[in-house]
C-alpha cells in the first residue's frame, strides 16, 4: 500500500493532509508517502521536511491512497483512477457535492465527516478536532472586533467589569469556546437544545442558559424543532441575547440549513459595540443578519462569519487532521501491512461514500 499528499488548491486553504511526524510513522510501519511539492508550504512545512521524515516527493495521484483536507475539484477528480482510494473533507451533503463525481469515476472515496461519533472512533474524528480548532480561533476573532475587554481590570483609573459571553450550541466547537472565553475572564454561558450538555457546560466554568426545550437528536447533533419549539426558543433566546456583549454561535443539523438563533432584533436590542461571530455561515448562519464570509456592522453591533477558521491556524490544524487520517489508515491495514478495508466495520462502513461493496456503491445521503 502506498500514501499520495496532495496540495490543497481550494481559496484560503492552508492545512495539509499529512505532517511529517506521521509521514514517518507511517514509513516506519512500511507504508511508502508520496508528497506533492509544496503541499506543506502553506502549513509552513517545506518539502525538505517531508523528505527528512522518509517520504518521497512526487506524483500523489500514483499512489494507491490519495489524502486530502477540502473536496476535490472536477480537474482533481479527473486525475484519479478506478479504484483508487479518497480521504478527506468531501461534504457528501452540500447541494454542490463531488459526490456524484467520485462515484462515476470508480473512486472509493472515504468522507471523514461521515466516520460516526462513537469512543472507539474518537481518534479519527476529524469534524471535532478541527472544531475544536474553530472554537478556540471564534474567540480570538471575537475579542479582535470587540470594543471592549474581556476579563475584569482594575486600575488606578477604575475598574472594568469582564465581557459576558454566551455560546449558542456547545458541541465541541461550543464547549472550546467557553473554555477559551474563561480562559480570557470574561462571564461565559452556554446554550443548546440538548440538555444533556449542560454539565459539560458547567465543567468549563460557565454558566447553563436553561430555555427548556429538548431537541435531543442521533449522532450527538441536536433534531430538528417543530414550529411550536422554534418560535418558543427565537422569542426566549431574543430576550436573553440583549443582555451579552459576544454571541458565538456554532448550531448546525447535518444536511439542513443552519437554524436562525439570532434574529434582527436580537441584535437590535444589544449593546452598541456588541460582536456576533457565527460560526454555521458555511450552511447559511445562524444570525439572521450574517453575511457569510463578511464582517458587517449591524445596529452599531460587528457581525462576522470567517469561513473555515480551522485553515486559519494550520499548523495545528494540519497536526491534529494529520493524527486523525493515521488512525483511519491503520484501520485498514490488514496485519501484513496491506490495505484491506473491512467493511463490516461501522467505522470504515460508515466512512465509504463511494465505492464500497456494502453499499453496492450508492451515494450515501
Amino acid at each position: 500500500m502506498s500514501v499520495g499528499v496532495v496540495r490543497e488548491t481550494a481559496e484560503g486553504e492552508r492545512r495539509v493532509a499529512l505532517v511529517p511526524k506521521v509521514v514517518a510513522t507511517l514509513v516506519g510501519k512500511g507504508v511508502p508517502v508520496t508528497v506533492e511539492s509544496g503541499a506543506g508550504v502553506e502549513a509552513l512545512i517545506p518539502d525538505d521536511a517531508y523528505v527528512e521524515a522518509g517520504a518521497t516527493i512526487g506524483d500523489p495521484y500514483a499512489a494507491d491512497v490519495v489524502l486530502r483536507v477540502s473536496p476535490p475539484s472536477d480537474a482533481e477528480i479527473a486525475r484519479l483512477r478506478r479504484g483508487q482510494k479518497l480521504i478527506g473533507f468531501l461534504a457528501p451533503r452540500n447541494a454542490d457535492t463531488k459526490i456524484g463525481a467520485l462515484k462515476d469515476a470508480g473512486v472509493e472515496a472515504y468522507a471523514v465527516e461521515a466516520i460516526p461519533r462513537i469512543s472507539r472512533a474518537q481518534v479519527m474524528d476529524a469534524l471535532s478536532s478541527q472544531a475544536n480548532v474553530s472554537g478556540y480561533k471564534s474567540v480570538i476573532v471575537a475579542a479582535d472586533k470587540s470594543t471592549r475587554f474581556f476579563p475584569m481590570l482594575t486600575t488606578a483609573a477604575g475598574t472594568v467589569k469582564p465581557a459576558t459571553v454566551l455560546v449558542l450550541g456547545v458541541g465541541v466547537a461550543g464547549l472550546q469556546a467557553l473554555a477559551t472565553a474563561k480562559r480570557l475572564g470574561a462571564r461565559t454561558t452556554g446554550y443548546d437544545v440538548r440538555p444533556e450538555v449542560a454539565e459539560q457546560v458547567r465543567s468549563v466554568g460557565a454558566q447553563w442558559l436553561d430555555l427548556g426545550i429538548d431537541a435531543a437528536g442521533e449522532g450527538g447533533y441536536a433534531r430538528e424543532l417543530t414550529d411550536e419549539e422554534r418560535a418558543k426558543q427565537q422569542q426566549a433566546l431574543e430576550d436573553a441575547i440583549k443582555g451579552f456583549d459576544i454571541v458565538i454561535t456554532t448550531a448546525l443539523v447535518p444536511g439542513r440549513p443552519a437554524p436562525r438563533l439570532v434574529t434582527a432584533a436580537a441584535v437590535e436590542g444589544m449593546k452598541p459595540g456588541s460582536v456576533v461571530v457565527d460560526l454555521a455561515g458555511e450552511t447559511g448562519g445562524n444570525c439572521e443578519l450574517t453575511e457569510p464570509g463578511q464582517t458587517v456592522v449591524k445596529h452599531d453591533v460587528t457581525i462576522t462569519s470567517p469561513l473555515n477558521l480551522p485553515a486559519t491556524m494550520p499548523e495545528h490544524a494540519s497536526e491534529l487532521y494529520s493524527k486523525n487520517l493515521q488512525a483511519l489508515i491503520e484501520l485498514m491495514l490488514d496485519e501484513n501491512g496491506a490495505i484491506a478495508p473491512d467493511f463490516d466495520d461501522e467505522v470504515i462502513a460508515a466512512a465509504c461514500v463511494t465505492g464500497s461493496p456494502t453499499t453496492n456503491s450508492e451515494v450515501k445521503a
